[in-house]
């Protein structure tokens, strides 16, 4: 199976919402990303911490024109409890993220090895779609650890936007 790559269409990708919606990438409009955040699930303690982060620079995500969205295989009563209990009351939380979704984004998949994990469940992946629905950028891990520092997302879109920078590592 193949991964993203820059500058190709982005995967198809759909999934429901916490307030009760169905997101669907095709239907994003960006002014001038959208940013992915694939995350492990309530079982993840660096994802509480990532995600709060995340939810902290939503308004300067919003002025630069991206729409931030993250997502986890858990299922709707998991994902509820994250928002509550990490009070992730202003980030857009989505759930059950499906096995084959995960593959065509080319998440690394594990399997539960302790009590509270799901029997299985995503790992990081972190992406920037542009506006004509393009991969930008992505980084995918294997651990909840070694992930894209988010706030240099928010200089980074300053910097493509302004210089017109361009997607890299198209050629595989």
């Amino acid at each position: 199976m193949s991964r993203p790559t820059p500058k190709s269409k982005a995967p198809e990708l759909r999934f429901s919402l916490l307030d009760g919606n169905q997101w669907n990438l095709a239907d994003q409009n960006p002014e001038n990303f959208t940013l992915l955040a694939f995350y492990r699930g309530l079982h993840c303690p660096l994802c509480k911490k990532y995600l709060q982060q995340l939810q902290e620079l939503l308004p300067q995500f919003e002025q630069r024109g991206v729409n931030v969205v993250a997502v986890s295989m858990d299922t709707e009563k998991r994902a509820l409890l994250s928002q509550q209990k990490w009070e992730l009351s202003n980030l857009t939380l989505g759930y059950g993220l499906s096995e084959k979704s995960a593959r065509n984004w080319a998440l690394y998949l594990s399997a539960s090895v302790k009590d509270g994990e799901p029997s299985q469940f995503s790992e990081p992946g972190l992406f920037l779609i542009d506006s004509k629905n393009e991969v930008y950028y992505s980084a995918i891990n294997s651990n909840p650890w070694g992930r894209p520092y988010l706030p240099s997302f928010v200089k980074a879109v300053d910097y493509i936007v302004q210089s017109g920078y361009p997607a890299r590592g198209e050629m595989l």
